[in-house]
């Protein structure tokens, strides 16, 4: 009896299949259920009230790690476990090196305040501890774990020197405080970095604390947090900045919640397999308050000089840039390391993290920049960048001897000094991937697609990317060998 039941439905099946399932492929993908990209966000729940849990009195904040620990007693060795903690991260292969490379704030060389060793009481204001001031800090000791910079809401804690907080903070006030990081805790020291409030990223500044629709998309009208990208796990935050990192793990992504073909017109969609989301969607950086392009250490300690926002005695010239838009470059990730002691180039600008990838790279895609460029200190004998000692009574922003910072740097670090210095210029990349516009404010098609007779009228320079010219007209062709020769 099944059989012939079975028998009866197979013509209707088969016809309905038939008509269905071509229809399902010839259907654009923007008619099919897609899923909302809010419902990949973690779920906020409610944070305990500490008013009544924190009653102090606090002489130190030490005492302050000390009582959080009493009831959250895995959370000290999970901080100790962080990069946030340790300023490093574990040793990695690289390519073009055949050993192991650590990488993190503690090990490389930037070309900003250049490197942390030495200059350790004032770098690590930032550090998610108590007292780092020198190369003795002892980075098992629980006690000096700081709960607070991640967690307080008064907004009054402020860190100073070693990491410690400033006089006046009302520690009580801030451990009565507690919840979950906010802006605020993520901000107070990602937005400063390089010195001053949108000096380093470009993409990251103050205006992000309680930013309108067309500054940030994401944490304007969607009212989103650090931690709703960046998500944490046992204190392990996600993402990769390119100018410590070696490796590619644990990264964010746009697609961690958004389909890569959810755009109505097919045409954008065909886009997303070489064109990251924010070439579009970032068309422009520091669009409230201006963003460090440029940093020329070498005219540092000139007495004649007024200091202004472009010169100060301690560090030389500056360039900055409002609305700036983003230089274009395949990425793929991960970035070329300019390591310690590694020779500079002597025909041109030392690239210290230029991004991996090109047009033959399939895992690469074009994705915008923020470029800083440096002139630095380095040694005339053995070609490679320095590590001045900077901060202190004996360091460089004290005495205005340069001979003598960069022995104290050298001696620090390892470096050899032969006792002759130059200064050389570098390049840093920083990815854009903050300051998201709605679809209504991104780039248009023109923008990019817009060739004239030096190919460089739109934002993309096509034959520097590697194509014979902007695709509308070339299509996917690539740059021959003859075109690349007469390019040079």
């Amino acid at each position: 009896m099944w059989k012939t039941r079975l028998k009866s439905l197979w013509l209707p099946i088969s016809i309905f299949a038939i008509i269905t399932i071509p229809l399902l492929v010839l259907l654009p993908d923007h008619e099919l259920p897609t899923a909302d990209p809010s419902s990949f966000l973690p779920q906020r729940i409610p944070h305990v009230d500490h008013t009544a849990l924190m009653k102090g009195p606090y002489d130190t904040p030490q005492q302050v790690t000390a009582r959080c620990l009493e009831c959250h007693d895995k959370s000290d060795d999970q901080v100790m476990r962080s990069s946030h903690w340790t300023w490093e991260h574990e040793p990695v292969l690289v390519p073009g090196r055949t050993e192991r490379v650590k990488g993190g704030k503690k090990n490389v060389i930037n070309n900003f305040c250049i490197g942390v060793a030495g200059n350790w009481e004032g770098c690590t204001g930032c550090h998610a501890g108590y007292g780092w001031k020198d190369d003795s800090f002892d980075f098992s000791d629980n006690r000096n774990v700081d709960c607070l910079v991640c967690h307080e809401q008064t907004g009054t804690y402020v860190k100073g020197k070693a990491g410690l907080p400033v006089d006046g903070v009302d520690l009580l006030a801030s451990a009565k405080s507690v919840a979950f990081p906010s802006r605020s805790n993520c901000g107070s020291c990602h937005f400063g970095g390089g010195g001053g409030d949108a000096v380093k990223h470009g993409d990251l500044d103050s205006s992000l604390y309680f930013p309108s629709d067309d500054v940030d998309i994401h944490m304007g009208k969607h009212d989103m947090v650090c931690t709703d990208c960046h998500r944490t796990e046992s204190h392990k935050i996600s993402g990769r900045a390119l100018s410590v990192s070696m490796d590619n793990t644990a990264q964010v992504s746009c697609i961690d919640c958004h389909s890569e073909t959810l755009h109505q017109d097919q045409r954008i969609n065909q886009h997303t397999s070489t064109v990251a989301c924010q070439t579009c969607h970032i068309p422009e950086v520091a669009t409230r308050s201006a963003t460090k392009t440029h940093w020329d250490w070498s005219q540092a300690g000139d007495n004649e000089r007024e200091e202004n926002e472009g010169y100060k005695k301690i560090k030389g010239e500056f360039k900055y840039a409002n609305n700036l838009k983003p230089e274009y470059l395949w990425f793929s990730g991960t970035a070329q390391r300019h390591l310690y002691g590694d020779k500079i180039n002597r025909d041109g600008a030392t690239d210290l993290n230029y991004p991996n990838g090109d047009i033959n790279n399939p895992h690469a895609k074009i994705f915008p920049f923020k470029v800083h460029s440096a002139k630095q200190i380095y040694d005339k004998q053995y070609q490679h960048l320095l590590q001045p000692k900077t901060y202190g009574e004996t360091g460089y922003w004290k005495t205005f001897d340069w001979d003598s910072a960069v022995q104290q740097g050298s001696d620090i670090t390892g470096l050899a000094y032969s006792g002759e210095f130059g200064f050389t210029e570098t390049l840093m990349y920083w990815p854009q991937t903050h300051m998201v516009q709605a679809a209504s404010r991104a780039l248009q098609c023109r923008d990019c697609h817009n060739e004239t007779a030096n190919d460089k009228a739109g934002r993309l320079n096509w034959k520097a990317l590697g194509y014979a010219g902007d695709p509308i007209r070339w299509g996917s062709r690539k740059l021959t060998a003859d075109m690349q020769g007469s390019e040079k």
